[in-house]
């Protein structure tokens, strides 16, 4: 994905292509009925359909990472600690005696141990000095651009990226806003509330619907949509146009990166799928 030019989410595929894909169907061919996982999302049966909510601990809540599951994988799953906080659950194991009752949060991507992210992809991507381009609008309103620095390969940064950019010279911080991998350049915006920040619309691929009965609705679907995770919910409306899947924001949402996941809700929390943004 990185050598493409997106920023892929390893989380949401460890869970559709590990977890509850090679782990879920070895389990299935051993004889469980079951697997337990310790995601901090509600599951809840409902007729027929098995469903996925928000978690009661909303800044635990994991449900964002699930959005590729099926019903045929979910039938076989349990969640069973969404329904408490984070602090009951430490509580419950301290009881118990469980070794893990005061081991640190886990962080980072668990494959790659101590390693930085950027220095595992080294390993695979090499670095190429690029040009780090300001874009600015003249005094006719047209976009320019003007290089304030260099870089060490466009693939290794992402959309909305401040840190580790290596450019100063302005009382405002620098976003990276657009990158192109065959040019091997990055753009960046000035200020936190600079508009090439913003998107109004999205396109979504690979999408994926908990109950696809949900497509049989409407064309366009109110939902409640975050692009990132722990970004604040916001309104949207889901929209089926020509095969295509979009997601038009109320409000323009900031620091959208190709390759990241959208996923949606409803008005109860109630997780309806997802899709990789385009």
């Amino acid at each position: 994905g990185y050598k493409k030019g997106i920023t892929p989410n390893p989380d949401v595929m460890c869970n559709k292509e590990i977890k509850f894909g090679l782990f879920l169907d070895k389990a299935l061919k051993m004889g469980a009925d079951y697997v337990a996982t310790g995601h901090y999302v509600r599951f809840r049966k409902i007729a027929s359909s098995f469903s996925i909510f928000i978690a009661k601990d909303l800044n635990k809540d994991q449900s964002y990472f699930l959005w590729t599951l099926t019903q045929k994988q979910l039938k076989h799953c349990l969640f069973p600690i969404g329904d408490y906080l984070k602090s009951e659950v430490r509580e419950i194991a301290r009881k118990t005696d469980l070794p893990t009752a005061e081991k640190k949060d886990s962080q980072g991507i668990c494959f790659l141990g101590k390693v930085s992210l950027s220095d595992f992809m080294k390993q695979y991507i090499p670095e190429k000095r690029g040009d780090v381009l300001l874009a600015m609008s003249n005094t006719e309103g047209n976009i320019i651009y003007k290089k304030i620095g260099e870089h060490k390969g466009a693939h290794f940064y992402t959309i909305g990226q401040r840190q580790g950019l290596g450019i100063g010279g302005s009382d405002k911080p620098y976003y990276i806003t657009e990158k192109n991998i065959k040019k091997n350049i990055i753009i960046v915006a000035e200020g936190d509330e600079n508009p090439a920040l913003y998107k109004k619309e999205i396109e979504l691929t690979n999408a994926n619907f908990l109950s696809p009965s949900i497509l049989n609705t409407k064309h366009s679907i109110p939902v409640m949509a975050r692009v990132r995770y722990r970004q604040p919910l916001v309104l949207a409306k889901l929209k089926i146009e020509k095969l295509k899947l979009k997601i038009e924001f109320n409000k323009p949402v900031k620091f959208i990166a190709p390759g990241q996941s959208a996923v949606f809700y409803n008005s109860k929390s109630k997780l309806l799928g997802g899709g990789v943004i385009k």
